[in-house]
């Protein structure tokens, strides 16, 4: 086995949640040597996400275990002056350090872009934040739901005209918040094996729910009239979904021309819909798409999702079924694209979610557990110089 791209990167992980820890995973999964820091105690609250009430009941924390594999932990109390000192050391011997610490708390213990580049000017710097570097809200804290989902307009744009806004899914705008940072690293990587130098380099969860809703945002920067907006998509016929005998849901957002509308109302026996100028032409059908959705969700709520889905592969109609998520770990599409890693017993289930990103004849590392809090502080301490009784001090003294 040919050996991982970035087995020389050493990275700190000095974050929390979601985003930006999901970055420094993708680079452990090729790799790298990733060391997780969290505050001695209680440690990143994302551990404790698994066992929300919120969440999908599992004796297995699921997700810290996704987004935080082959990482070491650490734990480090950075309001003690020894702690920070220990901090400094590994951020000289690193070659990135990433955080989504708030800039109130970087201010405070000294750990801006320019404060560590003093101490390791070839150190690529990566910085989340909720709504970026600079501008009145630099300073604020936020999750995906509010900075990512509601400050982008999303929230507001995911919806019928009469209905409320509706929250996101855990994580949603998160993990490609991940990637964007996880590519603006390797970018600069390649930067400094060109030049030698290193890197700030940032983004924020504003910034890509911005891009995610871009096909509708563009809009509001060329001054369009939104005025229509809602009601327009509401009266497309393929933009409803159709509930099935099964409970399950049917889309048809793939029929787009003449000849694939014609071929769902025949396998549905409405054929002569066609002839009524209300459904005749595409113009039309947009005006009477509401009209269109009431005469054919009845027949579709008559048989299973299964006798649809086999009648529409039949006639060529290009329909979706709706996924069910509990579906998913046994999806021949997701089995065959490798869109899982294996795990191990070690770990204490099989299929581990992996990133998206796919590098044919790239070795991607065996999936280890995520680290318990500070499961390597002796390990990495002893790496730094320190011995048993200089960690005991620091452990009797709650640095570590």
């Amino acid at each position: 086995m040919s050996e991982a791209l970035f087995s020389d990167l050493k990275v700190i992980d000095m974050s929390s949640w979601i985003a930006a820890p999901v970055a420094s995973t993708m680079l452990a999964d090729y790799g790298a040597q990733v060391i997780k820091i969290e505050p001695p105690g209680m440690g990143d609250g994302y551990r404790l996400y698994a066992s929300m009430a919120s969440a999908p009941k599992s004796d297995i924390n699921y997700t810290w275990h996704m987004d935080n594999r082959n990482k070491r932990g650490l734990t480090l109390n950075l309001k003690h002056e020894e702690g920070r000192e220990i901090l400094s050391r590994l951020v000289r011997e690193s070659d990135v350090f990433i955080t989504n610490l708030t800039h109130p708390k970087r201010r405070e213990w000294s750990l801006g872009y320019d404060d560590l580049a003093a101490l390791n000017p070839s150190l690529i710097y990566a910085s989340l934040t909720a709504y970026g570097e600079q501008g009145p809200e630099r300073d604020r804290e936020g999750f995906d739901l509010v900075a990512h989902w509601s400050r982008s307009g999303m929230m507001g744009l995911v919806r019928t005209e009469d209905a409320p806004p509706s929250p996101c899914l855990p994580g949603m705008g998160d993990h490609p918040t991940g990637v964007s940072l996880y590519a603006a690293i390797v970018t600069a990587v390649v930067r400094r094996l060109k030049t030698g130098e290193g890197s700030h380099v940032h983004t924020s969860l504003l910034a890509n729910g911005l891009w995610s809703a871009s096909c509708v945002a563009q809009a509001a920067f060329v001054g369009a009239d939104f005025s229509h907006y809602y009601r327009a998509r509401k009266n497309v016929f393929t933009r409803f979904v159709y509930q099935t005998a099964d409970e399950r849901w049917l889309q048809f957002s793939m029929v787009r021309t003449d000849a694939e509308v014609a071929g769902l109302l025949a396998v549905l026996g409405h054929e002569a819909l066609l002839e009524d100028e209300r459904f005749a032409t595409l113009e039309s059908r947009f005006a009477y798409g509401d009209v269109l959705f009431e005469l054919l969700a009845p027949t579709l709520a008559a048989q299973t999702a299964a006798y649809w889905m086999e009648r529409f592969a039949g006639a060529g109609v290009p329909v979706a079924l709706v996924g069910d998520i509990e579906d998913l770990p046994h999806d021949p599409q997701v089995i065959e694209n490798a869109m899982t890693l294996e795990g191990s017993s070690a770990l204490g289930f099989e299929g581990v979610i992996r990133h998206p990103l796919n590098v044919e004849g790239l070795t991607s590392a065996q999936v280890k557990p995520a680290p318990e809090l500070g499961e390597h502080n002796s390990e990495i301490l002893r790496e730094l110089g320190y011995d048993t009784a200089s960690i005991a001090a620091l452990r009797d003294g709650g640095v570590i």
